[in-house]
């Protein structure tokens, strides 16, 4: 991990889960951190315990829905520290349930964050990189991202959207000296559906229809690193997923039954009230 040592590295939704382990283990190989998140308590307390075990951060916080906000905090960065080496465009929620239950603000909501927060990221990052020649954009995606989520639509389509941007500014990126690799994690051990908001569903009943087994978030950072070393355009992990992806490639047919089978036990739990 050599490669990250002493550079500057924007990580948006810093403050929890994998965002917050992308902090620490940045910082554990030697790069100055911005704990960039929404949540002043949990950026903070980042930021605060990379700096007590020995390590750079710094806490900023930002509403990655607000343009304004992303803009401005890049630019401090670059005026701050002179470049900028690497962003992560983490920041995500999700809001699930039967489709015509999900009202069209919390449609709006869920692109605000999960696409349009990447995508400020990603261009005003973008221009910085450009204009110094160096630079690595990765954007979190989801192994939804490249498959289908019946009952989570919003998340997957926001997901979509990510992998289209990534994928497109990769190449347009490449004569100019800025990578961009796009995230697609399965099940990780995170807050997101915990604090998903579920149409007519209960949530903890929602919680309790996830597979039980979730990778380690620490595991899953490793991996997301390793991936950005060799430049990969897409990691996506764990394992499983990974074959999945493959097998509804090249075999969509085979996974249909599966994804019916989501759908309809997600209206199993729904409630008229």
């Amino acid at each position: 991990m050599k490669q990250f040592k002493d550079k500057i590295a924007i990580v948006t939704g810093g403050g929890a889960g994998i965002g917050r382990s992308i902090c620490e283990e940045m910082a554990n190989a030697g790069a100055k951190v911005i704990v960039a998140d929404i949540n002043e308590e949990n950026g903070k307390k980042v930021a605060e315990g990379i700096e007590k075990n020995g390590g750079k951060a710094e806490y900023k916080r930002v509403d990655v829905s607000s343009e304004i906000e992303v803009k401005k905090l890049i630019e401090e960065i670059e005026t701050g520290y002179g470049r900028i080496d690497y962003i992560f465009n983490n920041a995500g929620i999700a809001i699930g349930g039967d489709a015509r239950d999900i009202k069209l603000e919390q449609w709006k909501k869920v692109m605000d964050i999960n696409y349009y927060g990447v995508l400020y990221g990603s261009l005003y990052a973008y221009q910085v990189m450009a204009k110094q020649g160096f630079g690595h954009i990765i954007n979190t995606s989801s192994a939804t991202g490249l498959m289908p989520q019946p009952g989570n639509s919003p998340y997957c389509a926001s997901k979509h959207a990510v992998i289209g941007l990534s994928l497109s500014l990769r190449y347009e990126g490449a004569d100019l000296g800025v990578k961009v690799s796009a995230i697609c994690p399965g099940h990780v051990q995170t807050d997101i559906y915990r604090n998903m908001e579920v149409a007519k569903v209960p949530n903890e009943k929602m919680v309790a229809s996830l597979p039980v087994k979730a990778m380690d978030t620490k595991e899953a950072t490793s991996i997301i690193l390793n991936g950005i070393i060799k430049n990969k355009d897409i990691i996506i992990f764990p394992k499983n997923v990974a074959f999945a992806w493959r097998l509804n490639r090249f075999f969509p047919g085979l996974l249909d039954k599966a994804w019916l089978e989501k759908i309809r036990n997600i209206r199993k739990l729904r409630q008229e009230n």
